[in-house]
């Protein structure tokens, strides 16, 4: 129990500590720069570029405020779900691996949240003028409304396509153009892990949990 009560501790400061900096960045983004205000960081390719989403990871939406709410809420359900698995899985003493990937999306998840529930009443609009937080005239949005802030921009190359191209002739084109934030990061990487656990971890772990069972056995 002692053992069960101190993973339990380490993976909520994991989560608590990329929330801290998940937040820190994006209230600094919005307290500092307008929407499509922009920042270079390493040259043309590494970028602050502020923008606000008013639904999914890397700017795909619901439309509506019914949408928005809803969104809002399945975001609220699935994270409350993640967490009970996480800590019904370290009680089960489950490998790290698949504890760590959850975490991460776990936590990506509740960090956009935030943003979600309560950027509406703690800030003002980003359009014509930096946000202020905690404004006297009050938010731009209710409860549940607000918007996810999104930041960095890699796109790792673009190039116009050659006239004589059909359909494409012509267009610019970036390969990954999407603008995320921290959380968003999280999501992605946990996601990833997961995948990886599942597809190489897992089986061995199986392997080496039967072994051991058939060792007992004898």
């Amino acid at each position: 129990m002692i053992e069960t009560k101190k993973r339990i501790r380490l993976y909520a400061l994991l989560v608590a500590a990329l929330l801290v900096v998940d937040q820190v960045v994006k209230i600094l983004v919005k307290t500092h720069m307008q929407i499509g205000e922009e920042i270079p960081l390493i040259g043309t390719w590494c970028r602050l570029h502020f923008i606000e989403n008013e639904g999914f990871a890397f700017g795909m939406s619901i439309g509506g405020e019914a949408g928005k709410i809803l969104l809002t809420l399945l975001r609220i359900v699935a994270s409350a779900a993640i967490a009970w698995l996480i800590v019904r899985l370290i009680r089960k003493q489950t490998r790290t691996s698949l504890i760590i990937s959850l975490t991460l999306i776990f936590t990506g998840a509740v960090g956009n949240v935030i943003d979600s529930c309560f950027y509406g009443l703690v800030f003002n609009e980003s359009y014509y003028s930096v946000a202020t937080l905690f404004p006297p005239e009050g938010g731009y949005a209710p409860f549940l409304q607000g918007r996810v802030v999104d930041m960095f921009y890699f796109p790792l190359f673009e190039f116009d396509w050659p006239m004589w191209l059909p359909i494409v002739g012509g267009n610019h084109f970036e390969f990954f153009n999407a603008i995320f934030n921290i959380a968003d990061s999280a999501i992605t990487i946990g996601v990833v892990w997961l995948i990886i656990d599942q597809l190489f971890i897992a089986p061995k772990y199986s392997k080496s949990k039967e072994k051991e069972e058939i060792g007992e056995e004898k």
